[in-house]
């Protein structure tokens, strides 16, 4: 086996196809599916950190073109810029900058890229060397470059939480850590942290099932993965089933809908923690198919169904459900660092859209609801369109609706449940949430 990491130019070629599919409105997962497996890790590496400084790279190229560059040429510039920024600490980059210079350039040649591209990329990756300190200064002037958000979203992040917006535009540049929920049908979480320990890995707990990984690994190499012990989940997705299940009385004919299930992290959560029957709705029959699956591994089973949830006439059977999870279709902003190529895949009419298939599947599902029962509204949004906006229009709509205590908007870093807004966000603690909104309703009885 080859254990000699690639060449950077081939790497760098790749990065840049998979960026300008992200720049062309393609997902980054879909773009990564088709780079070499022996490519994928460092490809996705270089990838992410060049959607992390998107903002920077698009300013500086403007400062250092006359004119755009083609497409190609364009998102291979922008990464090699983004390895040339100074670290968030003003140390050194990952790659010497001779380095950078001279594989982008190959990188080229890999591209098939003509007419001077070579020369062009070179002289602007040399002019920023050169004149990297005024030119920072003057891109940073611009709220993309400072914030590497698109200037809307800045924008709407500012207005949305006023003192808090800087916090959750920084924090959403760090990488997230990656969170497991243990299985608590198969083993508990203090032990599979033991057995973690046992291997001399750095784990921590979080709330009830979570473990915290000091470093992220394949999944394949996560004791009992294969055996159903654990599932990847962020903490803040972890909040779902307990918001919605503790404190409820259980009959073993209890129904419990989680609408909009793919890929079923959720419906596993619901099954684990003692939800009798779950019905899990996925419209897309491919994302239906991951539901199983996860399901098969965790040894679970639910009536997965698909269907848009909010056609009821076409799926419901006319008994209603005593709870009802509806992890609603969003933005998706909260969870950016994660993601770092949905900030530039959104526009700003996508979230009044969103908004309003929001409201619709809101509108459609509570008459679902037994009396008694409770529906939990979420999104991984930090968007208050998408969640305590719609969470007023809800109430006007529905004031039978009783709201309970839930957390409402979690900002990506936070530390811990109950900390006051923007808690720890200055640092992306080994606990931190992703973005992330939580309401609860009941339906009162007659």
């Amino acid at each position: 086996m080859d254990n000699f990491a690639p060449p950077l130019a081939e790497q760098l070629a790749q990065a840049s196809r998979a960026v300008g599919a992200v720049l062309q409105g393609r997902s980054l997962t879909d773009a990564l599916a088709a780079v070499p497996g022996r490519l994928r890790p460092g490809v996705q590496a270089l990838a992410f950190h060049a959607l992390r400084h998107w903002g920077e790279a698009q300013v500086l190229t403007r400062l250092l073109a006359d004119r755009p560059p083609a497409p190609p040429v364009a998102a291979l510039l922008g990464l090699a810029l983004t390895l040339l920024l100074p670290d968030a600490e003003g140390g050194a980059t990952a790659y010497a900058p001779h380095t950078v210079v001279d594989q982008a350039v190959q990188a080229l040649g890999l591209l098939k890229a003509r007419g001077g591209a070579a020369g062009f990329v070179n002289a602007c990756l040399r002019r920023f060397l050169r004149e990297q300190d005024t030119l920072l200064a003057q891109a940073r002037q611009d709220a993309e470059a400072r914030w590497n958000h698109p200037f809307w979203w800045v924008q709407r992040v500012r207005r949305d939480h006023p003192q808090h917006w800087q916090a959750l535009l920084q924090a959403s540049q760090r990488a997230a850590p990656m969170v497991l929920r243990v299985n608590r049908l198969r083993t508990d979480r203090d032990s599979y942290l033991q057995r973690l320990h046992g291997l001399g890995w750095g784990a921590q707990p979080l709330m009830d099932d979570g473990v915290v990984l000091d470093h992220a690994r394949p999944v394949h190499e996560l004791p009992g993965w294969d055996e159903g012990w654990v599932s990847v989940q962020d903490g803040a997705a972890q909040l779902a089933a307990p918001l919605l299940l503790d404190g409820m009385a259980w009959s073993p004919s209890a129904r419990v809908l989680d609408a909009c299930a793919a890929p079923g992290g959720k419906t596993a959560h619901l099954l684990e923690r003692g939800a009798p029957q779950v019905w899990a709705l996925e419209v897309d029959p491919v994302r239906a198919g991951r539901i199983r699956d996860n399901l098969a591994r965790l040894g679970q089973t639910a009536q997965v169904v698909v269907a848009d949830a909010g056609a009821t006439a076409d799926w419901w059977d006319g008994q209603p459900f005593d709870a009802i999870l509806l992890d609603a279709p969003c933005t998706a902003s909260g969870i950016v660092r994660r993601h770092p190529d949905v900030r530039w895949l959104r526009r700003p009419t996508d979230v009044e859209q969103l908004v309003q298939a929001q409201r619709r599947l809101l509108d459609a599902l509570w008459p679902l609801l037994k009396p008694g029962g409770r529906l939990l509204y979420c999104t991984c949004s930090v968007f208050r369109a998408e969640g305590e906006g719609q969470m007023e229009a809800f109430a006007r709509r529905h004031p039978d609706a009783e709201r309970l205590p839930a957390p409402g908007h979690l900002y990506p870093g936070m530390a811990a449940l109950g900390e006051a807004p923007g808690a720890d966000m200055h640092d992306n603690a080994a606990c931190g949430f992703d973005g992330f909104y939580y309401a609860l309703w009941s339906k009162p009885r007659p």
